[in-house]
C-alpha cells in the first residue's frame, strides 16, 4: 500500500507519495498561509469613540480574550479602559434583576497629551492594539493586549518623542451605577499595586465578585516619567469568584510575581494562540473590503467567546450598568446568531460556551412545558435567560415572558445541531442531548393531528402575534430538532423507542403556506394570522438556520423561496442580516448579487466591525464569516460542494472549513477552475461530493489507502478516521 508523509511549515501544507510531490508546483505556488492573509487586515480608529459608555453596541477598539472584555476610549490625554467581565453578572431571577455589568475602569493620564492628534490601529493577526498620540515634540505609543493564556492585559506605554512624558494609571471601581440594586465596591492601592473589587452578595440568587489588580512594573507608585527611546509597563490581572475562591488575593499575588520575563513568555503564548485560531481556518477572496469585515468579525467573536459557563451577552461589551434587554441571553435569534459562522469556520472553542445556558435551564423548562402546556418531560424556554440558570424574564414565580411564540428552544437547537452534525463527536452529543431530547419530547406532543399532517396552533412567528397557526419558522426548526434527537440517539445507542413517532412527525408536518405578492408567489409568514412582516427575516429562517431547503430541494420549493429572498430584500435588516445572506446562498441566489450587497454590508459599519447605528452587536460576527463559508463550501442535505454558489471568473482560496460529515475541506478556485479539494475526515465517514469538474473522472490519492478513480456528477467516497484526501480531475 502507498504511503504518505505530511510535512508542516509555516501554515502550508505539502504532501509527498513515495517521495514524489503529490501537488504539482503549481498548486504549491497558489498556497497562501493564514498569516499572509490575516495579516494584512486592522482596525484603524482616527477619532476617540463617541458611542462609550453605552447600553447598547460601541464604536469603540474592543480587546478581549474570552473571559474578560476591555473597549478603550478618552480622550488623548485620558484614556480610558472599560473593563468587563463574561461572568459577572448580577444574578437573581426576576424581571430586570439580572444583568451583566461592569467591573471598572483603568485610566492613563498623561495631561500633556491634551489636545493631541488620535490614532488606534488594532492588528488583527496578533490582536494588538497600538495607540499613537502626538503633539509637536511628543509622540507616545501604547501598546495593549488581553494575553489569552492568562487573565490579564499588558500595557507599554513608549515614549518616542523628544520630551520627557509623565502620567499617572488609576484603576477605578465602576462609577456609573445606574440601578438600585445593593452592590459591594472595593478599592485601595500599597506600594503602587492598585485594586478594586465589585460584587452582588446581598438579594441575589447566586452570589458574583470581580476583581482587577494593576501595577507599573518596576515601579513603587502610580505615577510614571518616561524618557524618550523608553517606557513603562503595566500589568493589570483579573479574576472572579467563579474562577478563585479569594479573587482579590490571586490578582494582587499575580501582578506582583510578573516580570518582564515573564511578560515575554506572555506575549508569545499570546501571540502563539492567535496564531493558532487563525490557522483553524481561512479564507482569500480577492476582495478587501468583505474579506476585512471577515476577519474583524473572527476577531471579535474569539475575542469575547471562550468561558464556557458564561458566555457574552447580547452586546459582548457591556460598558454600562443595565445593558438595554437586560443584556441577556435573547433565546428568539438574538442569542444564536453570533455563533453561526463558528462550526463551520472550526473555531470549536468559542462555540462551546453556548451550550452552557440552555442546559443548566433544563429544569426550569420542564416546569414550564408542564404548567403552561401540560407537557411533562418536554421543556419550553421564555424569550430570554441568563447563566447558570437564571431568569431574566421571570414575572411571577411560575410564569416569564413567552410574548406567544412557542420556538425558543428549538431555535437553540439549530446550532446544537451545526455542532453535532460538523464534529459528530460523541462526548459533545452526550452533554447536549437531554436538551435536544426534552426539547423534541415536547413538539412530538405539542402538534396537532390534522387529516394527514400535524399542525402546530398557539404560536407566534414574531413577538406579541399570539394565535398563529403553523409560523413558517416553527414548521422549519421542528423537523430540525426531530432529526437532531434522532440522529444523536442513534450515535448514542439511547431511545430507540422514540424514534419512529419522531420520525413520523417530522415527515408529516405542514407544507409551508404561500401567498402572492407583487405577481410573485412568496412564503406566507403563518397558516392563520400574521401573512408578512416588513422588517426581520423570519420568513427565511426555515432555510436558515433551520436548514430545510436547499440546492436539492423541490425546484418548485426553491422558486417560491428565490422570490422570497426578492421581495423581502433585507440585506441590511435591523435584525436578520446575519440570517438573510446565509439563507440567499444556501437556495443559489446569483452570487454577484450576494457578493455586491455583503461589501455594502461590510462599508456600513464602525471601525470596530459593528454595524452603523445598529444596537445589537455580536450577532453580527456571524454574517460575513457564514454568508463566504457558504458560498465556498457548502454541506447541507448530506453532499458537500465546492464554491456552489461562487462567481467562476472570481478567484479563491480556503483551508479548513468546517463540513457536516466531521470534514474540514480545503480547495482554490483559479482561471475559473477548481484546482484541488483536500478533505480531511474527523469520523471516518461516508463524503458525498458534488463533482466540481462536470464530466471528468477523479482521482483521490489518500495517506491512508490506496489511489481511486471516481466516475459521476456525485460521488461517494467512504473515509476512515484520520484520513486525509486529495481529490484531482483525472485528466
Amino acid at each position: 500500500m502507498k504511503r504518505f508523509a505530511i510535512c508542516i511549515k509555516k501554515g502550508l501544507c505539502f504532501v509527498f507519495l513515495s517521495g514524489i510531490t503529490l501537488m504539482n508546483s503549481a498548486l504549491f505556488a497558489q498556497s497562501k498561509s493564514a498569516k499572509e492573509i490575516v495579516g494584512k487586515y486592522q482596525n484603524v480608529f482616527t477619532k476617540p469613540p463617541s458611542r462609550i459608555p453605552s447600553n447598547v453596541s460601541v464604536d469603540a477598539p474592543l480587546l478581549g480574550n474570552g473571559f474578560t472584555t476591555v473597549a478603550i476610549a478618552g480622550t488623548p490625554e485620558l484614556q480610558n479602559y472599560y473593563l468587563a467581565r463574561n461572568d459577572f453578572w448580577r444574578l437573581k431571577s426576576g424581571y430586570d434583576n439580572a444583568f451583566p455589568t461592569v467591573l471598572g475602569n483603568l485610566k492613563i493620564n498623561i495631561p500633556k497629551l491634551e489636545g493631541a492628534a488620535y490614532k488606534v490601529t488594532q492588528n488583527l493577526y496578533n490582536a494588538t492594539t497600538i495607540t499613537q498620540l502626538s503633539k509637536d515634540d511628543l509622540f507616545v505609543e501604547i501598546q495593549s493586549i488581553v494575553a489569552e493564556k492568562n487573565d490579564c492585559m499588558i500595557i507599554d506605554i513608549i515614549n518616542k518623542g523628544k520630551s520627557n512624558i509623565e502620567g499617572k494609571v488609576l484603576l477605578e471601581v465602576c462609577k456609573t451605577k445606574t440601578h438600585q440594586f445593593p452592590d459591594t465596591l472595593a478599592e485601595g492601592s500599597r506600594d503602587g499595586l492598585q485594586w478594586i473589587q465589585r460584587g452582588f452578595v446581598k438579594d441575589v440568587d447566586i452570589k458574583t465578585i470581580a476583581v482587577a489588580a494593576v501595577k507599573i512594573l518596576g515601579n513603587p507608585t502610580g505615577t510614571f516619567t518616561v524618557l524618550p527611546g523608553q517606557k513603562v509597563t503595566l500589568v493589570c490581572a483579573f479574576s472572579s469568584n467563579f474562577k478563585s475562591n479569594d479573587g482579590l488575593k490571586t490578582v494582587q499575588q499575580e501582578v506582583k510575581k510578573i516580570s518582564e520575563k515573564v511578560i515575554s513568555k506572555i506575549r508569545q503564548e499570546h501571540e502563539a494562540w492567535w496564531d493558532h485560531f487563525w490557522n483553524e481556518s481561512y479564507v482569500t477572496i480577492g476582495d478587501s473590503i468583505i474579506e476585512s469585515q471577515y476577519y474583524k468579525s473572527q476577531y471579535n467573536i474569539a475575542s469575547c467567546s471562550r468561558d464556557p459557563k458564561f458566555p457574552p451577552g447580547i452586546f459582548g461589551w457591556v460598558t454600562k450598568d443595565i445593558p438595554a434587554w437586560n443584556g441577556d441571553y435573547h433565546l428568539n435569534y438574538n442569542y444564536s446568531a453570533p455563533f453561526y459562522a463558528l462550526y463551520s469556520s472550526n473555531h470549536l472553542l468559542q462555540a462551546k460556551p453556548y451550550e452552557a445556558p440552555l442546559l443548566d435551564f433544563i429544569p426550569r423548562g420542564k416546569v414550564y412545558s408542564e404548567k403552561l402546556t401540560s407537557i411533562p418531560n418536554g421543556i419550553l424556554y421564555p424569550v430570554g435567560i441568563g447563566p447558570l440558570g437564571i431568569e431574566t424574564v421571570r414575572t411571577k414565580p411560575d410564569d416569564a415572558l413567552f410574548l406567544g411564540q412557542k420556538s425558543n428552544t428549538a431555535y437553540c437547537a439549530t446550532n446544537l445541531a451545526a455542532m453535532f452534525y460538523r464534529t459528530y463527536d460523541k462526548e459533545y452529543a452526550k452533554r447536549v442531548y437531554p436538551f435536544v431530547k426534552a426539547t423534541a419530547i415536547f413538539w412530538q406532543h405539542y402538534l396537532k393531528k390534522d387529516g394527514n399532517r400535524y399542525i402546530i396552533e398557539n404560536d407566534a412567528i414574531h413577538e406579541g402575534t399570539y394565535g398563529t397557526v403553523n409560523p413558517i419558522l416553527s414548521l422549519g426548526l421542528v423537523p430540525m430538532v426531530l432529526k437532531t434527537a434522532i440522529d444523536m440517539s442513534v450515535l448514542l445507542g439511547v431511545d430507540g423507542d422514540l424514534r419512529s413517532d419522531w420520525k413520523d412527525k417530522a415527515d408529516h408536518i405542514s407544507k409551508y403556506t404561500t401567498q402572492v405578492r407583487n405577481g410573485k408567489t412568496v412564503f406566507r409568514y403563518s397558516e392563520k394570522g400574521t401573512d408578512w412582516w416588513n422588517d426581520n427575516t423570519l420568513g427565511i429562517q426555515q432555510i436558515y438556520p433551520a436548514g430545510q431547503i436547499g440546492l436539492d430541494s423541490d425546484p418548485k420549493l426553491l422558486e417560491i423561496a428565490h422570490n422570497t429572498i426578492d421581495e423581502m430584500h433585507r440585506w441590511k435588516d435591523f435584525n436578520g442580516s446575519n440570517s438573510f445572506f446565509p439563507a440567499a446562498v444556501r437556495i443559489g441566489y446569483d452570487s454577484e448579487t450576494i457578493l455586491k450587497n455583503l461589501r455594502e454590508y461590510s462599508l456600513h459599519t464602525y471601525s470596530n466591525g459593528f454595524q452603523l447605528n445598529n444596537p445589537h452587536g455580536i450577532e453580527n460576527c456571524s454574517t460575513v464569516p457564514n454568508t463566504i463559508n457558504e458560498m465556498l463550501c457548502m454541506s447541507n442535505q448530506n453532499v458537500l460542494r465546492v464554491f456552489p454558489v461562487w462567481p467562476k471568473e472570481k478567484e479563491a482560496l480556503f483551508a479548513n472549513i468546517r463540513s457536516e460529515g466531521a470534514f474540514l475541506v480545503s480547495s482554490e478556485l483559479k482561471n475559473k477552475v477548481v484546482v484541488y479539494i483536500k478533505i480531511h475526515s474527523d469520523k471516518g465517514r461516508e463524503c458525498v461530493l458534488q463533482n466540481p469538474w462536470p464530466g471528468q473522472e477523479l482521482l483521490i490519492k489518500s495517506n491512508k489507502k490506496a489511489d481511486v478513480t471516481k466516475k459521476g456528477d456525485r460521488v461517494t467516497i467512504p473515509t476512515v478516521e484520520g484520513e486525509e484526501l486529495v481529490i484531482t480531475p483525472l485528466n
